[in-house]
């Protein structure tokens, strides 16, 4: 597989989230399997004193901690522990959304007493065919809850939004062009009528993603509260403040009783799938964990020299990640982790990842083979990952415990997507009751 810059950066534009002369002023990523060179992978299961971990217990109360602490202080930062007091203010509710086919909740999450402090404006729909409580699947939003669903009732978001003509954000506004905007990527029917409910919110509700958005958000925030002034090496970057808020919706949700706590699934695509993975490894509260195209930081092997590299992350994206990570662009092999690693720290809850033929940048088969060497932890709890170590051909899902498939296309999420993840969730969570 074969794809030109330019090209590259036209897909990845399309989100409305690349920075493109970030990406201009570099020489072209390898995108010849041929040219990736060898690699040597960190051992998974061996711990930092030389035992290997082959009992649940060991991964448990050793390796696990180990890993986990590696990519807190060296790639997304240390999350910290934040006293919130958490309070739900429902906002609107409507009983006959998508078509009849849902209950939609707009409700905000109120995370301090302070009423200047950031809060994350959260979208549930319930079906209302299906006995509750339901299974949900939770993910981040590019452009406001209005883009979601071509709703007039829908606010639209007054945070700053990356701008995108396509999606009708102009200056970093969302404006009535932006509504249902990116309704494509949610198929709200699709998932309703099998019983599962969506929430969402606005990514930019906590953090703006652009290199200074940590002074309008939550980390500047903290920051004030504390008085304190310059960040530590290891401190949180943006996608550590994005997976965070998903933990709060959580509460949230484990909280409603239209909800199956027990049976919520975090995803989510591009940078959102880096942070539904990061997420995911923190908060073991969440049942299956979805990556769609989150490459590198993400689901793709980071010592694979092919697309997206660290230095390519840390060029762009430096504030999505911790300072210590930046060490590391050029030097992927001195990194005491890689991404099988993150994707193992799921184990034993189930897992899926997709790749896109055309996504080059995201580095499929990078991606494929994280999820392959993630196997052993999960093996460790008597399951099967994907049960193979050859790639698939495009369209054919495969796995066990673990999922994967590469979707003909490009860097996207869609319909065809979904349907393997709400596919994955029903043999894996087994639902009580669906409506189809």
């Amino acid at each position: 597989m074969t794809k030109s810059l330019s090209s590259i950066i036209a897909g990845a534009a399309l989100l409305g989230v690349v920075h493109v002369s970030a990406f201009a002023q570099k020489m072209p990523p390898n995108t010849d399997e041929a040219k990736v060179g060898d690699y040597v992978l960190p051992e998974l299961l061996r711990c930092e004193n030389g035992r290997l971990a082959t009992s649940v217990e060991l991964w448990r109360t050793v390796r696990r901690g180990e890993i986990l602490e590696a990519f807190s202080s060296q790639v997304y930062g240390r999350t910290p522990k934040i006293p919130v007091h958490l309070r739900a203010e429902v906002i609107a509710t409507c009983t006959n959304a998508v078509g009849g086919l849902a209950t939609r909740t707009l409700i905000t999450l109120h995370l301090f007493d302070d009423p200047e402090a950031p809060t994350i404006r959260l979208m549930l729909y319930v079906p209302n065919a299906a006995r509750v409580p339901v299974p949900v699947f939770l993910g981040l939003n590019y452009f406001g809850l209005a883009s979601v669903e071509a709703d007039p009732a829908l606010p639209l978001t007054a945070q700053w939004v990356l701008d995108d003509k396509a999606k009708g954000v102009v200056n970093h506004r969302a404006t009535e062009a932006t509504r249902g905007s990116h309704a494509a990527r949610w198929p709200l029917e699709l998932a309703l009528r099998r019983g599962y409910g969506v929430a969402t919110y606005f990514y930019g509700d906590l953090e703006e993603d652009h290199a200074e958005g940590w002074r309008t958000g939550l980390r500047g925030y903290l920051r004030k509260q504390s008085d304190r002034t310059g960040a530590a090496p290891d401190e949180w970057g943006a996608l550590g403040v994005w997976a965070w808020g998903l933990s709060r919706a959580m509460d949230y949700l484990a909280a409603n009783p239209a909800v199956d706590a027990k049976r919520v699934v975090v995803f989510g695509h591009s940078r959102h799938g880096k942070t539904a993975l990061w997420a995911g490894a923190q908060d073991e509260r969440f049942a299956a964990v979805i990556s769609n195209d989150s490459g590198e930081g993400g689901a793709a092997l980071a010592r694979r020299n092919f697309g997206e590299t660290i230095a390519d992350s840390v060029r762009a994206f430096g504030y999505w990640f911790c300072e210590n990570y930046r060490r590391y662009a050029g030097h992927a092999a001195d990194l005491p982790t890689d991404q099988h690693m993150l994707l193992a720290l799921c184990a034993p809850r189930p897992l899926y990842v997709a790749s896109a033929t055309e996504d080059l940048w995201a580095d499929p088969r990078g991606e494929f083979l994280s999820a392959v060497h993630a196997a052993p932890a999960y093996r460790l709890f008597g399951l099967e990952g994907l049960g193979t170590s050859e790639m698939p051909p495009p369209d054919r899902p495969i796995g066990q415990r673990i999922g994967y498939h590469l979707r003909t296309g490009k860097h996207d999420i869609t319909a065809y997507d979904w349907e393997q993840y709400l596919n994955f969730a029903d043999r894996q969570l087994k639902p009580q009751s669906t409506t189809r």
